[in-house]
């Protein structure tokens, strides 16, 4: 990518849409908004354009665009949005695309876009085999195995999901802010709900893992991204890498691989 060129990357997500800027091998700037399913074309422009605009970025300067959307009534919204207002075509995520990493799982069509960029940019940053571990609105385990293929995962109900279940059914349970209790033994409902959910998903965290690595029949590197990985993984053991970024890095390398 030429200097002044710039690249923007899109991860739109069920719950957040998490989106970025790079100029070369810099990222400029990355804003998250929450994601709307019935957003427009022309919805998603003028947001974009207002967040840019906070950073003195111009729809004018974005010169190329890719997104993965786990929401697919957004990605050709998204599409048309990069049509009309970027003047280009943005590439999309998805059966087709170049990735450089063999999928071996049984339908590969089923692997979501998030997914594959997650392992994809695992890999790239720590070789194989290696897991990749994406706290969003599911806990998305995604294994790559030393020779770089794609070869399955694990999924479990997000940490948010669990938490708005568990105090929406319990009548008398409160809504809490989602903060590491001070001790595994609660003196109140509100350390003990925190604790149950923050030690709770650390430990499913470490006991997935040391399946996954089991099944590989080696131990394999591991990197944690997504919205809150950073309340889970200072009290899990087996997560090796924090990187909030992991899936706009993970955009940009399969931007290269398509270009």
């Amino acid at each position: 990518m030429m200097r002044g060129q710039m690249l923007l990357v899109v991860d739109v997500g069920n719950t957040q849409t998490h989106f970025g800027t790079f100029r070369g091998d810099e990222l400029v700037e990355h804003w998250r908004f929450a994601t709307v399913r019935t957003s427009t074309s022309d919805e998603l422009g003028a947001a974009l354009r207002n967040l840019l605009e906070l950073r003195g970025v111009g729809l004018a300067d974005l010169t190329a665009s890719i997104v993965s959307s786990t929401v697919p009534q957004l990605e050709p919204e998204w599409l048309a949005m990069a049509e009309h207002y970027l003047g280009h075509r943005m590439l999309a995520v998805g059966p087709g695309i170049r990735t450089g990493m063999p999928i071996k799982i049984d339908n590969p069509r089923e692997l979501g876009a998030d997914r594959l960029v997650n392992a994809v940019a695992a890999f790239e940053r720590l070789g194989g085999p290696c897991i990749s571990v994406d706290f969003g609105t599911a806990v998305n385990f995604d294994v790559v195995s030393a020779q770089g293929e794609y070869v399955g995962g694990v999924l479990m109900p997000g940490v948010e999901i669990s938490l708005d279940a568990l105090t929406s059914r319990g009548a008398k349970l409160p809504r809490i802010d989602l903060v590491a209790p001070r001790r595994a033994i609660g003196k109140g409902t509100v350390d003990a709900i925190r604790s149950g959910v923050v030690f709770g998903f650390a430990a499913a965290v470490d006991g997935l893992v040391s399946r996954i690595q089991e099944e590989l029949g080696e131990e394999a590197s591991t990197i944690a991204t997504g919205g809150l990985a950073g309340v889970v993984v200072p009290h899990a053991h087996s997560i090796d890498a924090l990187d909030d970024l992991l899936t706009l890095k993970g955009l940009k390398l399969l931007h290269e691989r398509n270009a």
